[in-house]
């Protein structure tokens, strides 16, 4: 039996074209119905899954490289997963050129249990030029990254992206589930660098959870906001919030948009995670209370009594970082890593 969720938030009549700051800057995730329900992607996917196809197929640029589609056997059900062991996946890569894959999809379009396929992140100024002339939320965030994810009936394990995500059915309809960020303990998080698409997910099936082995799903599932989402409708996804994607029909498109808040020179926290594995965890109890103390000055409770006793231009890492900073203190790490 599937999850139980909560209604995720709703707000109605947006203009994609001008989304106001309290969307775009919202900390809690919520639903943007029809937000793109004029798009002409949307109005064609509304007639049809063939109609849907045909219009991303007249985009696809000549000569672009293959894409990467992912599939999986009928039995997975379209839940990409790892094998019994975590030691592999239930599924396999391939390099196919875009329009070979939208004339798979739809060949299995009638079949009742095809075999599940997914082009996931795919770069659509890339694959697709043209598309966003007419298709494009003018998001003003200059280095937002756009991606279209194709396929059928698939599903996406809950995991995190450290962007803010904002996401758009634009053909088949989609069921997402939401967690907060604080529920990472209850959600039973595979390995953090042997994942299946480049982030670390969780272990559960929300299509049935195992309480027995994953007890404190029970605790997490209190906390799901939950919605299903028609052609035209969108889903705002702040930083860091677990999200699981369920595409409900034989044909799925979806459009999103990543960016970041943050200046360009920051790197991901999870090389920081990483770093604090390979240097910190495996401490004695008391070192590691120390260097609690340590992070907790310099990093998660930084401010003027951390480096207001230095002169400005002493305080070096400790000051305001910038682009130069920032390379300066890369390259001083990789140093330390290469010794």
């Amino acid at each position: 039996m599937a999850i139980s969720t909560e209604a995720l938030p709703e707000r109605h009549g947006l203009d994609y074209r001008a989304l106001p700051e309290d969307v775009l800057h919202s900390d809690t995730p919520m639903v943007l119905r029809g937000l793109v329900a004029s798009w002409p992607m949307v109005q064609a996917a509304r007639e049809s899954a063939e109609t849907a196809i045909d219009y991303l197929a007249g985009f696809e640029r000549a000569g672009a490289p293959p894409a990467v589609a992912t599939v999986g056997p009928p039995e997975i059900r379209g839940r990409f997963f790892y094998n019994e062991d975590l030691s592999g996946f239930n599924f396999r890569q391939e390099k196919v050129p875009l329009g070979v894959a939208l004339k798979t999809l739809r060949k299995y379009l009638p079949e009742a249990a095809p075999p599940a396929i997914y082009l996931a992140s795919t770069t659509i100024d890339t694959w697709l030029p043209g598309f966003r002339a007419a298709n494009d939320v003018p998001l003003p965030y200059p280095d937002a990254l756009a991606s279209i994810w194709i396929g059928n009936r698939t599903r996406i394990a809950a995991h995190q992206d450290v962007p803010d995500n904002l996401a758009c059915v634009v053909a088949g309809r989609r069921r997402v589930t939401l967690f907060p960020p604080d529920q990472l303990r209850n959600l039973y998080i595979g390995p953090l660098e042997f994942t299946p698409a480049g982030q670390p997910i969780s272990l559960v099936d929300f299509a049935a959870p195992d309480l027995n082995r994953f007890p404190r799903f029970a605790e997490a599932q209190r906390h799901a906001l939950g919605a299903e989402l028609e052609p035209g409708d969108a889903v705002l996804i702040p930083s860091m919030w677990w999200h699981h994607m369920e595409g409900l029909e034989a044909f799925n498109v979806l459009v999103n948009y990543w960016w970041r808040k943050t200046p360009a020179f920051m790197d991901t926290p999870m090389n920081a995670l990483m770093l604090a594995l390979l240097t910190v965890r495996d401490l004695p109890q008391e070192q590691r209370e120390i260097w609690r103390e340590v992070f907790r000055h310099y990093v998660f409770e930084a401010g003027e009594e951390t480096a207001g006793h230095l002169p400005e231009a002493a305080r070096r890492v400790l000051g305001q970082l910038d682009d130069d900073r920032a390379r300066d203190l890369r390259a001083r790490l990789l140093n330390r890593l290469n010794r």
